[in-house]
């Protein structure tokens, strides 16, 4: 399988407070994570590292031959041991005092089944022969708005209360999070992104991006940065893209 794994700065902030991962377990299972952290004076930075490094540590030595069900249970655990470090950080340094992090993490397993977790606002998504499919669900407050009937999508969009986030790593002792489980074809690409991408570009933009054949994903990575950038860069921008029924690149 091969994965790509970008991140940029942004052009308004001080500091890139995303923090990514694409690797491969002990067992040969090809996962990735990507984490946007919040909170002041570097907060943000410390939760998505911790983040990222405690899901890696307890990911990597999944074995080959796991079930679905039972891999699925590992990467719940994985993330719940996360929000632990991230909390236990918080809770004993004033100077991280309600900092946390979106995740969203996707673990392949025989490459035909993926496994998402995934808390914030951090996106999934699948770019295939059909189109693009968003495969997580925000967990903010203007979400919340849409589902309710409150305002329209289209509001969303603009609305000035769009980053305020319900759910979050490291902010809580004990985290809710979304696991979905779906079949994979050869093929098809996943896209991972802070919301400094999906902020940036409607689905439109990030399928012809990402879905243009002609392209390796190498460049396509590096294309969506730029247009991201180019659309106002006001937040750090990171994409992890993952395709299937392809050798693997290894790591960045």
């Amino acid at each position: 399988m091969l994965t790509v794994n970008r991140s940029d700065i942004g052009r308004i902030r001080m500091a890139n407070e995303d923090r990514s991962w694409a690797g491969v377990t002990a067992g040969g299972l090809t996962l990735a994570i990507v984490a946007d952290g919040m909170g002041g004076h570097q907060a943000g930075d410390v939760a998505s590292q911790l983040a990222v490094d405690a899901f890696r540590e307890a990911m990597e030595p999944l074995p080959a031959g796991v079930s679905a069900d039972e891999a699925g249970r590992m990467l719940q655990e994985a993330i719940r041991r996360a929000n632990e470090v991230v909390y236990d950080m918080a809770s004993r340094n004033e100077q991280y005092h309600n900092m946390g992090t979106t995740v969203v993490a996707a673990l392949f397993v025989e490459e035909t089944r993926l496994i998402l977790g995934h808390i914030g606002d951090s996106r999934a998504y699948r770019i295939s022969e059909q189109g693009i499919a968003q495969l997580t669900e925000d967990h903010t407050l203007v979400n919340e708005l849409v589902r309710s009937g409150q305002i329209s999508f289209e509001e969303a969009a603009h609305h000035p209360r769009r980053n305020v986030l319900t759910r979050a790593l490291g902010t809580d002792e004990e985290v809710e999070l979304d696991v979905r489980m779906l079949d994979w074809q050869p093929g098809d690409i996943l896209l991972l992104c802070s919301d400094g991408l999906s902020g940036m570009l409607d689905d439109s933009e990030l399928l012809q991006v990402a879905g243009d054949a002609g392209e390796s994903l190498e460049a396509k990575a590096d294309r969506l940065i730029s247009l991201a950038l180019a659309a106002g860069g006001d937040d750090n921008i990171t994409v992890v893209l993952m395709q299937s029924g392809a050798a693997t690149d290894g790591e960045e």
